[in-house]
């Protein structure tokens, strides 16, 4: 007979996907950095980078809160998001509307971080874990203001170039 599951292996299995997808996501945000054409843009994900490395640490600690070693799941969904980001790069390279195909790629991430992020800390919340709850908003915190500012990098100049044609 099959163990039943409780939230506290619901919350292990997901904190799981998402360590996983955070390392994804790592190995991703250079390739996205050089495929940028503008400067802000390589720059952004560049310093997201950075801020993913700190996000995995929390993770870490989050783990280390359980007892548990820091192992990731695969995660399908975030695999098919980078993939998609991948085909963008591909398809739109040298192109105006590249850019603008990257932030909606990389806010297809921050989406899919947010809600994440948003189930475990409401779920640590639920199981009185504290410390974890406290982790898992400093990145939810971090993933919402990461997804303003692409909305912004968005609206300020990459929609615009992406609507014009490249001389040819």
């Amino acid at each position: 007979m099959a163990t039943e599951k409780t939230l506290n292996d619901l919350f292990l299995d997901t904190l799981k996907d998402i360590y996983f997808a955070e390392k994804q996501i790592l190995k991703a945000l250079p390739k996205m950095a050089r495929a940028a054409q503008s400067e802000e843009g390589k720059a952004g994900f560049l310093q997201h980078r950075d801020e993913t490395q700190g996000q995995i640490e929390r993770l870490e600690q989050v783990f280390e809160l359980l007892g548990k070693p820091a192992r990731g799941k695969t995660c399908e969904a975030i695999q098919g998001i980078l993939a998609e980001g991948e085909e963008i790069m591909e398809e739109y390279k040298g192109t105006a509307a590249l850019d603008a195909g990257l932030i909606s790629s990389a806010q297809a991430v921050e989406h899919y971080e947010i809600a994440r992020y948003g189930t475990l800390k409401s779920w640590a919340n639920q199981l009185g874990m504290k410390e974890a709850v406290s982790l898992l908003d400093a990145t939810l915190q971090e993933e919402i203001a990461t997804d303003r500012k692409l909305s912004v990098l968005a609206e300020g100049s990459a929609n615009d170039k992406g609507s014009q044609k490249t001389a040819s």
